[in-house]
């Protein structure tokens, strides 16, 4: 039996077909992906040195409280003061150290101040608190070093009232009228 043309006509042109299909289902060749160049780390930029302190930082510097603090959820932050630096003080937190500008505020708080305008650490008779300046977020508070613990003690001890008293003076005791 000899296929008729009609046939073979219609095989190549299913064919013909079929390849054009597959054809437009596969996907164009992909270009060579581009090497990475490697990157090189960014320079660390030198330590800007810091200015001398002045008599009040100095003198701000000495009503710091060194050593560790106990703060909430367990953590730690410790002050030390600056080894190259007379009147600045290192904050180290978990893994992170700041090197801090103390500085006396009108209220009575010690500010210590990154000098690099990121953190802030501050320091009220009764507690001390860790802030990122930037974010503007507490980043821990509740923060107390032994002197504190000891002074938010001391004031638990006084009578009511006490702390009204001018000058730590007691206050006169009242007699009952004669």
């Amino acid at each position: 039996m000899k296929p008729t043309c009609s046939i073979l006509t219609a095989l190549a042109a299913s064919l013909l077909l079929a390849t054009a299909a597959l054809a437009q289902t596969t996907a164009p060749p992909r270009k060579p992906a581009a090497k990475v160049a490697a990157k090189k780390p960014a320079p660390v930029p030198a330590e800007v040195p810091l200015p001398k302190a002045d008599g009040e930082q100095v003198a701000a510097a000495a009503l710091a409280h060194y050593g560790d603090y106990a703060c909430e959820f367990d953590q730690t932050v410790n002050v030390g003061a600056t080894p190259q630096h007379d009147g600045y003080v290192d904050v180290h937190f978990k893994s992170q150290t700041w090197t801090m500008k103390p500085v006396l505020s009108s209220t009575g708080a010690l500010r210590l101040e990154d000098v690099k305008g990121r953190m802030l650490m501050l320091q009220i008779a009764n507690k001390s608190m860790l802030m990122d300046a930037s974010l503007g977020q507490r980043v821990v508070d509740g923060c107390m070093h032994e002197k504190q613990r000891m002074a938010t003690a001391a004031a638990a001890a006084q009578p009511p009232g006490a702390a009204l008293l001018q000058g730590g003076a007691a206050a006169p005791a009242l007699s009952a009228p004669k």
